[in-house]
């Protein structure tokens, strides 16, 4: 089944000089944009060695319960991964007995329709995540047996239907660039990130294993950037097996879209991939809290900064995944996590309050088509 395409079917010239327009002049007709050539963006990533997908839920807002949202998912998407149900706090705290349901529907939809399945995350790393009775188990357990225990029984879980885990999370505080201070690298210090890379290795080792992180191009990224960094070059002398740095993309969350370091963050993404690891954009939307109140040009402008980082971004032959972090505007997590003063809902993703595609999802399709050729995963 295919989406409803509403409106007027632009040729790409005619897109982008609308965005450009949008920009310059305040205005762009009301309209929703779609590709001339009617490709979903699953197909035109797989054309460039790409795979393209979204996170999606198990609850409120799932494509697994609308049927409108799950034919736009299963049209546009090669792959998914869920928003929260492979994360400790919803999975349990005992290795033993773990909650994989709401998990398994994901996985199951995901089956369904020939998707493949990332799987977040197995470490997050990150004190305000780790609740008061998991830090008593993981003290009472050890970390080390905790940890292995944890990532044995839920990588075993999944088996290879995961080809790509992030296996830690954020582990580096953005203000201060070092490693969080949890329970976990307070008991076992550099070598919870050994253990839980090696553990991974072991009980899922065809999966590629990420450290994924939200550091973004931004002014006030600095220090950020920078830990991410040291951690990647440390994570190379001593070998532990980390294959790729997953880059959220929540563009905007840390900073201004006027304050974007274009040199500061192809200097990082060089630096990365120069110690041979691969990228995936893992978690993209796009801030809009500081554009016009207007539709029309608050749609133009969030189109032309998902243009202009993708087309960066897809100029590496080392990044073969987007994953968007939603679809569909009406869920969005940005309306909690950042409210605009006016009052009025986010517009961060491809898709909007009524399924209808957006420029944004245009501007994804444009880039994806500029998009070099790569040995991807598509």
């Amino acid at each position: 089944m295919k989406p409803n395409w509403q409106g007027p079917v632009l040729t790409r010239r005619q897109q982008l000089a609308g965005i450009a327009g949008g920009l310059a002049m305040g205005a762009l007709p009301r309209m929703a944009w779609a590709a001339e050539d009617g490709a979903s963006l699953r197909d035109l990533a797989a054309a460039k060695g790409i795979v393209f997908g979204t996170a999606i839920n198990a609850g409120r807002g799932s494509p697994i319960n609308d049927p409108g949202y799950g034919a736009i998912v299963a049209r546009e998407c090669g792959v998914l991964v869920p928003e929260n149900e492979m994360k400790v706090y919803v999975l349990g705290d005992d290795p033993a007995r773990l909650n994989f349901g709401p998990a398994d529907r994901i996985a199951g939809f995901a089956r369904d329709n020939a998707m493949k399945l990332r799987g977040h995350t197995l470490l997050w790393n990150y004190g305000k995540y780790i609740s008061p009775a998991l830090a008593d188990m993981v003290t009472k357990t050890g970390a080390e047996k905790w940890l292995r225990s944890y990532i044995t029984a839920v990588t075993g879980h999944f088996g290879d239907r995961i080809y790509s885990w992030d296996v830690v999370n954020e582990t580096i505080d953005p203000k201060t660039g070092q490693v969080r201070g949890t329970v976990f690298d307070q008991a076992l210090g550099f070598d919870v990130f050994k253990i839980a890379y090696e553990t991974a290795r072991e009980h899922a080792p065809h999966a590629q294993r990420v450290y994924n992180d939200y550091m973004s191009w931004e002014v006030g990224n600095e220090t950020h950037r920078a830990g991410v960094l040291r951690l990647l070059e440390r994570f190379r002398k001593e070998n532990v097996p980390v294959d790729a740095l997953g880059i959220q993309s929540h563009l905007g969350n840390d900073g201004s879209h006027s304050g974007v370091q274009h040199a500061a963050w192809k200097r990082f993404l060089d630096d990365v991939t120069a110690m041979g690891y691969r990228l995936l954009i893992t978690e993209f939307d796009i801030n809009d809290r500081e554009m016009p109140r207007d539709i029309a040009q608050r749609d133009a402008q969030v189109a032309a900064v998902a243009k202009s980082y993708l087309d960066m971004m897809l100029s590496y032959p080392q990044l073969d995944q987007l994953l968007c972090w939603g679809l569909w505007d009406k869920h969005s997590w940005l309306n909690g996590f950042a409210p605009r003063a006016d009052g009025l809902p986010q517009r961060p993703l491809p898709y909007d309050e009524a399924l209808r595609p957006k420029p944004m999802r245009a501007a994804i399709a444009d880039a994806l088509r500029a998009a070099p050729v790569r040995k991807g995963i598509a």
